[in-house]
C-alpha cells in the first residue's frame, strides 16, 4: 500500500526517543485497542506506548508524528473493511528469525489491546466466544513462534506468509466482531 508507514523506521524512531515499545508490538497493541475502543483509544495507547518518555525529549515529537500515522491508517484500514489492514512488521527482505519476532511482537501486543481494555462483563463475554476464542487462543501460540535452523526457507517462507494473512484477517475480523462494545463506548450523537 502506498505511503505505508516502515516498521523498521518506527522501531528506530521509538528505539531513539526511549520507548520501552517496539513497532511490531505497539500495532499491534493499536489495533487490539481499535477493535474494542474505536478512534477514542488513540490518546491513551499513544500514552502507553510512550509511557515513561519524557516529553521534553526530542525525538518524541518524531515518534508521535509517525504513531499518528500508524493510527490514521490503521484506523481507516480497519474501519473501511475493505481488507486492506496489514499489520507493521519487519520487512520482508529481514532474516526470518527477526521476521517471527516481529510475528510473536505483534499478537503480545494485539492480545494486550484486547484484555486491558475497560468494558466489562459484555467484552469478556465476546472474547471468550468464537471466534474471538480461537484468535486469542492462536495468537497466543504466534507469540511463542521460533524458527529453527533445520527447517528449510521454503516452507519458513510459505508459513511466515500464512501467519500474516491470518493477524490481518483476524484483526479485521476482531474489530467487526466487537463492534457493537465499540458503540455502547462511544459517546452519544448531539
Amino acid at each position: 500500500m502506498e505511503g505505508q508507514l516502515n516498521h523498521d523506521a518506527l522501531d528506530a524512531a521509538l528505539e531513539r526517543c526511549g520507548a520501552t515499545w517496539g513497532a511490531a508490538q505497539s500495532h499491534g497493541l493499536l489495533a487490539g485497542r481499535l477493535a474494542v475502543a474505536g478512534p477514542a483509544c488513540g490518546e491513551e495507547w499513544l500514552a502507553l506506548v510512550l509511557d515513561g518518555v519524557d516529553a521534553s525529549n526530542a525525538m518524541r515529537t518524531e515518534c508521535e508524528k509517525m504513531l499518528g500515522e500508524a493510527f490514521g491508517q490503521a484506523y481507516q484500514q480497519l474501519a473501511e473493511r475493505l481488507s486492506e489492514f496489514e499489520p507493521l512488521l519487519p520487512d520482508d527482505a529481514d532474516d526470518a528469525e527477526v521476521r517471527a519476532t516481529g510475528l510473536a511482537h505483534w499478537c503480545e501486543g494485539f492480545l494486550h489491546g484486547l484484555v486491558s481494555a475497560r468494558h466489562g462483563d459484555e467484552l469478556k463475554k465476546q472474547l471468550a466466544a468464537d471466534p474471538l476464542a480461537d484468535i486469542i487462543k492462536d495468537m497466543l501460540q504466534i507469540t511463542r513462534a521460533a524458527v529453527s535452523d533445520d527447517d528449510d526457507e521454503e516452507v519458513i517462507e510459505e508459513a511466515y506468509a500464512e501467519l500474516v494473512e491470518y493477524l490481518r484477517i483476524a484483526a479485521q475480523l476482531a474489530f467487526e466482531e466487537l463492534a457493537d462494545i465499540r458503540d455502547a463506548g462511544a459517546p452519544p450523537a448531539a
